[in-house]
């Protein structure tokens, strides 16, 4: 549902700014940047996680932050940002969800060259792509292997659940690395993964959620814009869960283990502070834990001191850097060797950028 304050914004742009003629407003002691979401900023989930950092810019000194919420994966976002540009005088926009990358900010970026682009995720490729535009993500495997241990400390059945959205190169690295996590306790452990097809699909995800606690899966995490649904159901079935995006440790009093959160306040805040001195932000800009990236929820009533002690060996390792969960010999869930023996890809390693299998141990298939 769109708010009245969205449809002014909307109206105004292709009324009375289109008089501006495409001049861009000229640049002020203030900054403003734009952030524009898929969702709703309260969906305890991916949204939620962006517009948290964004209210850390607004106490900032010289920034200004304008948001538009609910803004579809569609010409409408082209329309926001042109708003945000045309209107606001935004310098910097953050389209954050996937698909308002290609066609809609690189048609902005190309129209508007003086206005920096940055999108949330791994699509820019500096050979085809404006330098006006850019990518920014964090290292979250590494947060999902760690939930993966906890789960696996926690599961009676060993069967484990994964919800996820589309089968993209970021949400399967979650996938193998929630799995990897927790066969590193328990080589037995399998991971049953439902893809819903879209980012936000509650029913699809409520329904996800129950058919895997009928097929006996007892703790369950996912790759959902708002795990909302997903951590309420499981916590309604009894399952435990793991939580993502952000804490939702609030919606699973008794099942919430942990969580791989995100903190783009850290990401946000460096790139609003170069702005302000005049710096582009980078063009391919990618962090973890050890970087202040990614965080991890604290630890509910139900985790043992075992599945502690355990995690916090595993994070320690990590945080200290070098730390290569896809270690060779490593097999799909087909047969096929996807990591040599004698080979290690860190998280930071390219190739897992274009990931497009699932782990042994997993079952389910990404077509």
């Amino acid at each position: 549902m769109t708010s009245r304050h969205d449809l002014t914004r909307r109206s105004l742009l292709q009324g009375a700014a289109l008089a501006l003629g495409g001049i861009v407003p000229a640049a002020a002691a203030t900054t403003t940047i734009g952030f524009i979401y898929v969702g709703p900023k309260d969906d305890y989930g991916y949204n939620q996680a962006h517009a948290e950092a964004a209210a850390v810019l607004k106490k900032m000194k010289d920034i200004k932050v304008v948001e538009e919420e609910k803004v579809a994966e569609t010409a409408d976002v082209e329309r926001t940002m042109e708003s945000m540009i045309r209107l606001d005088g935004a310098s910097l926009i953050f389209p954050t969800s996937f698909g308002y990358f290609d066609p809609y900010m690189l048609r902005m970026a190309a129209k508007y060259p003086k206005v920096q682009f940055r999108h949330c995720g791994g699509l820019w490729d500096k050979a085809r792509h404006p330098m006006n535009t850019g990518s920014y993500f964090g290292y979250i495997g590494m947060g999902q292997y760690l939930n993966g241990v906890v789960a696996a400390h926690a599961t009676k059945t060993k069967k484990l659940g994964f919800i996820a959205a589309k089968p993209i190169p970021q949400v399967l690295v979650n996938v193998n690395s929630f799995c990897m996590g927790a066969r590193s306790v328990d080589p037995s452990i399998t991971v049953q993964v439902i893809f819903t097809g879209e980012w936000s699909m509650p029913v699809k995800e409520a329904e996800a959620t129950n058919s895997l606690a009928g097929q006996g899966v007892d703790v369950v995490t996912c790759h959902v814009d708002g795990p909302k649904v997903v951590i309420e159901t499981a916590e309604r079935r009894g399952m435990f869960t793991c939580g993502y995006h952000a804490d939702q440790s609030k919606l699973a009093p008794k099942g919430y283990l942990t969580g791989a959160e995100w903190n783009w306040s850290k990401v946000y805040s460096d790139f609003a502070e170069g702005m302000k001195a005049g710096k582009a932000p980078g063009n391919f800009v990618r962090g973890g834990l050890s970087d202040g990236f990614v965080k991890m929820s604290a630890y509910g009533p139900s985790v043992s001191a075992a599945a502690r002690a355990r995690a916090e060996a595993v994070k320690a390792e990590i945080m200290q850097g070098g730390f290569a969960a896809f270690r060779g010999p490593l097999k799909d869930n087909k047969g096929n060797t996807v990591v040599a023996a004698g080979n290690a890809l860190p998280e930071s390693a390219v190739e897992l950028e274009s990931t497009n299998w699932l782990v042994e141990g997993v079952i389910g298939a990404i077509a």
